[in-house]
């Protein structure tokens, strides 16, 4: 039998959450890239990431919270290579489809964490850090008695906010009328985020149409976008 098929030693990667087994070229995309595009969140030392370090440059740094299989995410950090640009993601088969994605474009300047974005964000990156963060199309959990386990939560969004620079833009998207609105709602309500636009953003050109969304069309879904900005900080 390939040690394709073999399963990996739990000794060096224990963080391995459910999801799916990789594909063949996944794993050889994680074997060939992860050592230097990604770290585990539960693995990380204690205190903020060093990302001037990491990725060898200083630029403003861009996190996308759950890049999926990477299909919008590589084609985001390929278009703007002035930044650095990180993902964070709970699936491993997802990371290693967007290491895929993200070689064939030839990014250079992305990088990965695999765990939970909550704990990323509360232990270890810098307060008012960062100069943009995106949230496209979060699992939407439709069920009225499962909207607590949404993402987009007061909570949530006042974190991701205290780790936003001031004039840093936090720019989400859903093709779930019902959790659009939620959002909308919940980042109105943040006082230190103010709305560019008078309710829904235009659909931004840069953002790309992703088979995914392309599907939620065809189903009659209509996707929605919010940009908001962080606030000056007032003397």
């Amino acid at each position: 039998m390939g040690s394709e098929h073999q399963p990996r030693l739990r000794s060096v990667v224990s963080y391995v959450k459910r999801g799916g087994r990789m594909t063949v070229g996944q794993q050889r995309a994680w074997e060939r890239l992860w050592p230097s595009w990604g770290r585990a969140v539960a693995d990380l030392p204690d205190g903020p990431i060093d990302f001037t370090e990491w990725f060898g440059r200083q630029a403003p740094v861009v996190l996308e919270i759950g890049s999926g299989m990477g299909e919008a995410t590589s084609q985001l950090a390929a278009a703007a290579p002035e930044t650095n640009y990180v993902a964070v993601e709970v699936y491993e088969a997802g990371l290693g489809q967007l290491m895929l994605r993200a070689e064939q474009l030839g990014v250079e300047n992305l990088r990965l964490f695999h765990g939970d974005a909550v704990v990323l964000l509360t232990e270890h990156v810098a307060p008012e850090s960062l100069s943009g963060v995106r949230i496209f199309y979060p699992d939407p959990w439709p069920k009225k008695r499962h909207h607590k386990r949404r993402l987009v939560q007061p909570g949530f969004v006042r974190l991701v906010t205290s780790r936003m620079a001031p004039g840093a833009t936090l720019h989400l998207a859903t093709d779930w009328e019902n959790y659009a609105e939620q959002m909308l709602e919940v980042c109105s309500a943040e006082p230190t985020l103010r709305n560019r636009y008078d309710g829904w953003a235009p659909r931004p050109d840069f953002r790309p149409v992703t088979k995914f969304e392309q599907r939620a069309r065809s189903e009659g879904r209509e996707s929605r976008d919010l940009i908001f900005e962080k606030l000056p900080e007032t003397p």
